[in-house]
């Protein structure tokens, strides 16, 4: 569970919430009562522990030490390695399991600069699988036949996780697995079954004061060799966009094609006219058509990315132009209030998003719209 300055980060209550929808599911079918545990590392954090509990917890395992204070990835992955196979502590949360206890089922990690690399070490230390940028998780039975993993023989793997992401092209959803191999010369178990997990896909669940869990205070085992590494300073550094303070946005996709450099300065200048934020699809930030240094660095980047593997929105106004409407992209943005989509493919999905379809080229829409603001502008300001 992420914090940072006395508050526990949304996307840290978005994976609680999913963790615990689909264990009241999980433990219905299977007839089980496995538990969910949040584990939480800092400094004066035993605070937390309730409310992470209120937030679909059954247990919260805190490791408060004055060495946890500030991040430190060789230190956080060893303690969160620690916890993770400890089996008094297992025995605590839920003693029906402890003699059988290995390690656990699954490992959920926040995708953002902090979890994205802290799930990376610990899955290691783990010895298992990692899957990153997940926006969609499914558990299930399922048979698989692998020639590697199963001899090429159908094979019922029990209780796995089927963890989803995005595929570059924004239209494609990839599932990952991370299945045991059962093949006698190479037999190994894989688990946890672990993923990161975007920020703003899910829904944190609405917080319960009446409920109750396990809070356990965990002592980690830091030696004089771990602290190699020293915080001198720590500074927050915010996001490069920030999406929340303005009323609209205006996106472009793959449509700047024919001229990026000129048709994203037709998209400034239509955001200028309605004070909006910029934003882009997925594809673009990959720098996959050529722009000019100015133009990519500035507008071709990552913070800008609207869907599932950027930012979720909920502008007055949305405004994409050039973008087909790929299911990643659409969820990022289907709770503006009002959408305008200009696209030249009246069949594009984007259509059955929005409220005003304007069937057209950029290169000739948006200076019609500009003109047209300018316009409106002046008579507001003469009344």
């Amino acid at each position: 569970m992420e914090h940072i300055d006395g508050k526990i980060l949304p996307v840290s209550l978005e994976m609680l919430g999913e963790a615990r929808r689909l264990f009241d599911d999980f433990n219905a079918r299977y007839s089980s009562n496995e538990k969910i545990v949040a584990v939480i590392l800092g400094n004066n954090i035993k605070d937390f522990s309730k409310e992470l509990i209120e937030y679909g917890a059954d247990a919260v395992v805190c490791a408060d030490h004055p060495e946890l204070k500030d991040l430190r990835n060789t230190i956080h992955t060893k303690v969160i390695s620690q916890i993770a196979l400890d089996k008094e502590i297992a025995s605590r949360i839920e003693p029906d399991y402890a003699k059988e206890f290995k390690k656990p089922r699954y490992i959920f990690f926040a995708a953002d600069s902090i979890g994205r690399h802290l799930s990376s070490t610990v899955l290691v230390e783990l010895e298992s699988g990692l899957a990153s940028d997940i926006n969609k998780l499914v558990i299930h039975d399922m048979t698989v036949t692998h020639q590697i993993k199963t001899e090429g023989k159908p094979t019922l793997f029990k209780k796995t996780l089927e963890m989803y992401r995005p595929d570059f092209s924004g239209f494609l959803w990839t599932t990952i697995l991370c299945l045991n191999n059962t093949t006698p010369s190479i037999k190994r178990e894989y688990y946890p079954q672990g993923c990161s997990i975007i920020p703003g896909v899910f829904e944190p669940i609405k917080p319960d004061p009446k409920r109750s869990g396990e809070i356990i205070f965990y002592e980690p085992k830091i030696e004089e060799n771990d602290l190699k590494v020293k915080v001198l300073s720590h500074k927050i550094v915010k996001s490069e966009v920030d999406f929340e303070i303005r009323k609209a946005v205006v996106s472009f996709g793959r449509g700047i094609k024919d001229a990026p450099d000129e048709n994203i300065k037709l998209v400034v200048e239509l955001a200028k006219q309605l004070d909006a934020e910029i934003g882009i699809s997925l594809p673009i930030s990959k720098k996959l058509l050529p722009a000019s240094q100015a133009i990519s660095s500035t507008y071709m980047i990552p913070a800008r990315v609207i869907g599932t593997s950027g930012s979720k929105i909920s502008p007055m106004l949305y405004v994409a132009i050039g973008i087909s409407g790929a299911m990643q992209h659409i969820a990022g943005m289907q709770d503006s209030e009002f959408v305008v989509a200009i696209n030249p493919d009246e069949n594009s999905p984007i259509k059955n998003e929005c409220d005003i379809f304007i069937n057209g080229r950029m290169e000739d829409v948006i200076p019609l719209l500009v003109e047209e603001l300018k316009k409106q502008q002046q008579v507001v300001q003469a009344g």
